[in-house]
């Protein structure tokens, strides 16, 4: 017999590592109505009900606490549901997955140009579904040998656990990019049962969830996820590899990759979360992002814009609305009155649509049809060029915090902020392959927005293979915006070592502040080779920062 909660008690029927219905333990404490819930330590296998192992829906002021229990989730589909939940507090609970939702082989052939690689599934790893989502790892250091190697997505089997890759069309051998080797390990994703997939922890439209205490051993894509959540606290939450000693499955070799996607995803939170004292390490791609969503302008007349919508329409009459121009500068914001459906895409539309740099899913929902398309009528008139972006101001994650967190060894950015009125304070991140701190709208995406009264400060940033803090605004032409795009960005007192020049590159920002920070005193060349990337900034000579577009910037001079 279990305690859950003051007055109530629930039987666990469950030995520890057997089939639990943990589901039906928490509802039942719930349907006596219990505020404070303790699940019973132990190790339990789950099995999904509807495609998540559990869920919780419309739960006001509860608090579940969950230390010394672990959740095997046996699918690999969602771990843990919230919708629409009010000031819930969860605390604890290790998840793992086994059959794991990624898998690993090791090289055992390559293509004289590297066009085509074969490899063996280790013992220990699954190989039900195998999906492309493909990273090489070099067995030696037990960190990423190379960028995105770019397979196709078809993984064609040879029988006994085999299986061959081969690059995109119109691929060409680059002798410092192709770097993979006869014996690296590669690591892509395993579906069981044949589609099976989501997002580990995912809270829809909540209010107030604190997240305390979750460690995450692995997932099918991103590890917590939230969608128009309202002040989403994440406190001590840990993503990384399990440790080969404690692992569920005997292995041929240690796992090298954690997650396989993003580690903190936010989209459209009314105010954004606060990533407090994690750790995100070895995912397969951003350790943070928080942003909102753009919708595509093709016309501007008056105070009346056509957009193009291709997923859920992300702005309601009343909101705030901002601006990403495909050139020139960024009108003042306005507000939308009213919205209506308008007609199908014209032939202008997809002539110019075609030639754009646009993420290929959501062009091809515009090229395919399947996009919609509104009048938004303004409380103002607001000239913008056709191929202009427009967000909700208003969900796009401001009021962010991301402090005092351990982050890195992934191949992507480390901190991914599209929002305003945050701080990215006292950080720890090492060797990301892209920017450590990035501020910035992505049109690619479609993500917005970009970004006024922001801190990036005290954080210390080791060898990053991109520029280690960048705030960049550009347009849809891909050139940098004017001063103004971003506003008040301060970047104080942060320590960069063993980065490639320049440390810090920042564009289109008015309200500038770079101080205090204490930088890499070598330019490119004297690094490292593996950290070291060609100079890409065009005519500018290297330097240690870089600031384009940005007007009356205060910079404290180098030493």
């Amino acid at each position: 017999m279990v305690t859950a909660g003051l007055g109530c008690a629930v039987t666990a029927t469950a030995e520890p590592g057997k089939d639990f219905d943990l589901q039906g333990f928490i509802d039942n404490a719930l349907k006596a109505g219990q505020k404070s819930i303790e699940v019973p330590r132990g190790q339990y296998r789950v099995t999904p009900r509807h495609g998540t192992h559990l869920k919780f829906k419309d739960l006001a002021d509860v608090t579940i606490l969950a230390d010394g229990v672990e959740m095997i989730c046996t699918t690999t589909c969602r771990a843990i549901g919230f919708e629409n939940c009010r000031n819930v507090r969860f605390k604890g609970l290790t998840i793992d997955y086994d059959p794991l939702p990624t898998t690993e082989g090791r090289i055992t052939a390559l293509a004289p140009d590297k066009s085509w690689a074969e490899f063996a599934i280790i013992e220990g790893y699954p190989d039900h579904k195998l999906v492309e989502r493909i990273e090489i790892y070099d067995p030696a250091t037990g960190e990423l040998r190379r960028t995105d190697p770019g397979y196709q997505d078809q993984i064609d089997p040879l029988g006994q656990h085999r299986y061959r890759i081969t690059k995109h069309k119109g691929y060409r051998y680059r002798e410092a990019w192709d770097t993979e080797q006869v014996g690296d390990i590669l690591v892509t994703i395993n579906q069981y049962p044949d589609g099976a997939g989501g997002h580990a922890i995912t809270s829809d439209h909540c209010v107030g969830l604190r997240l305390e205490d979750i460690t995450l051993y692995s997932s099918p894509c991103f590890g917590f996820v939230e969608h128009r959540c309202d002040g989403t606290t994440y406190l001590r939450c840990k993503i990384d590899r399990r440790p080969a000693q404690t692992d569920l499955v005997k292995r041929g070799f240690p796992r090298m990759r954690s997650l396989s996607a993003d580690a903190f995803h936010s989209t459209e939170a009314l105010k954004g979360p606060a990533i407090i004292d994690c750790t995100a390490k070895f995912q397969g791609d951003d350790c943070v992002n928080i942003h909102g969503s753009y919708h595509f302008v093709t016309a501007s007349t008056g105070n009346v814009l056509r957009i193009g919508v291709t997923g859920r329409l992300a702005i309601e009459p009343g909101d705030p609305v901002e601006f990403l121009p495909f050139s020139g500068e960024r009108p003042p914001d306005a507000v939308a009155k009213s919205l209506e459906p308008d007609g199908p895409i014209t032939e202008a539309e997809l002539a110019f649509l075609k030639k754009l740099s646009l993420n290929p899913h959501n062009k091809e929902r515009y090229l395919g049809g399947q996009a919609k398309f509104y009048k938004l009528t303004l409380d103002r008139p607001t000239p913008l060029p056709m191929g202009s972006m427009v967000c909700a101001a208003n969900r796009v994650g401001n009021g962010f915090q991301v402090s005092g967190c351990d982050f890195g060894f992934n191949r992507s950015r480390g901190i991914l902020i599209k929002a305003s009125h945050g701080q990215v304070t006292g950080n720890k991140l090492t060797r990301c392959w892209m920017a450590a701190v990035l501020v910035s709208p992505e049109y690619w995406w479609s993500e917005a927005a970009s970004s006024c009264d922001v801190v990036v400060r005290d954080n210390e940033i080791i060898g990053c293979r991109q520029p280690a803090i960048k705030v960049m605004a550009p347009g849809g032409n891909g050139k940098p915006l004017p001063s103004g795009t971003h506003r008040d960005i301060s970047i104080l007192n942060n320590t960069l070592s063993a980065c490639p020049w320049p440390n810090i590159h920042v564009t289109s920002t008015a309200g500038l502040i770079i101080q205090g920070n204490r930088l890499t005193a070598t330019e490119p060349k004297a690094l490292t080779p593996a950290l070291a990337q060609p100079w890409v900034w065009g005519t500018n000579a290297p330097t240690a920062v870089l600031v384009e577009n940005c007007a009356q910037p205060q910079i404290q001079p180098l030493p």
